[in-house]
């Protein structure tokens, strides 16, 4: 203190400067920065949106980077980390986790918790979008030896039913791994997707009938996870939904990766359903494209219900068929 006095500095106001600069630099590590830039954003988006970017947020971004300065974190490490969202079959998270960070970093600088901007020259390390590309997915051909591995494969029963989910219903994967038993009516066959629900892509009301094979499986998994809110209950914690990845992770166990991922499906279905010679205002309909206020006709017609049902009944059981034609009678796969 007597040299600090010598040197006309007051102790009492080095302290005061040091609890200072502890605190500025608590506030600038990116979990904090993170959080007050969600909380501040937040209030001018809809529900739905801050609910997605909330549970990204929870569940990527911030276990990633949440402990990090912000003035530590580089564009190579944030490449590492987009890049393998982009890994796991999720580019358009990959692209929305990029927009974050951008606006998260300008929201830090305008308040002085850093200077740096390690985002800017991240696009220069990600190959533009392809707007006519399409998810990897496999050739009608191709699906009886994947059906039979995915019954053989040694997987989490909520993961497989999920997938069989998907194929059934040609529903978004957001969509299926977040389905409530609350949307369910399993004696009408039925699946109600409320408008702005999150994981719709423009929020729509959709129904979704269930083929009678949905149906059986959605009850076997009721005896695991009724007594939760989501049919696919998370492994970690059965209060929340399965993960975005778990399906594309046991496609690439199965040996899939890069043939067939789980948004790659619908295209799938799509196909399929059109050169089966199913009306293609049916089809698109299956799929959620296009608000079904604004479709040609009056409101219940456009929802063509009954011929879409008829049309996914006749889709799971050309896939039992399948499955069927790929075993012999001594249980091998056909090639």
């Amino acid at each position: 203190m007597r040299l600090l006095l010598a040197d006309g500095i007051d102790p009492a106001e080095q302290r005061m400067q040091q609890k200072l600069q502890q605190r500025n630099d608590a506030s600038s590590t990116f979990g904090v920065a993170a959080n007050a830039w969600f909380e501040f954003r937040s209030k001018a988006w809809a529900k739905r949106t801050s609910a997605q970017v909330q549970d990204y947020l929870i569940k990527d971004v911030i276990p990633a980077l949440g402990r990090r300065p912000l003035a530590a974190i580089t564009t190579k490490e944030l490449a590492v980390f987009t890049g393998g969202i982009e890994s796991r079959g999720a580019p358009d998270v990959a692209k929305k986790a990029r927009q974050w960070l951008a606006s998260i970093f300008a929201f830090a600088r305008a308040n002085g918790w850093t200077d740096k901007d390690p985002v800017r020259d991240l696009r220069a390390v990600v190959l533009p979008s392809n707007a006519g590309k399409h998810y990897a997915h496999l050739r009608i051909e191709e699906l009886p030896e994947f059906l039979i591995a995915l019954d053989r494969a040694d997987s989490s029963p909520l993961v497989k039913a999920a997938t069989m989910l998907v194929l059934w219903t040609a529903n978004r994967p957001g969509v299926t791994r977040t389905l409530r038993w609350s949307e369910l009516d399993l004696d009408a066959g039925l699946w109600t997707i409320a408008k702005d629900r999150e994981g719709m892509k423009r929020g729509y009301l959709h129904y979704t009938p269930l083929p009678r094979q949905a149906v059986e499986k959605l009850k076997e998994v009721h005896t695991l996870t009724g007594t939760f809110e989501y049919v696919f209950a998370g492994r970690n914690n059965p209060r929340q939904p399965l993960s975005d990845g778990a399906i594309n992770g046991l496609l690439k166990r199965l040996g899939y990766r890069g043939r067939q991922t789980t948004h790659g499906f619908r295209h799938l279905i799509s196909t399929a359903l059109n050169e089966r010679g199913f009306e293609a205002d049916w089809v698109e309909r299956q799929l959620a494209h296009g608000d079904p206020d604004k479709i040609r006709g009056t409101y219940n017609k456009a929802m063509y219900l009954d011929p879409r049902r008829e049309m996914m009944q006749s889709w799971a059981d050309y896939l039992d068929q399948l499955r069927a034609t790929a075993i012999s009678p001594h249980g091998r796969v056909i090639a």
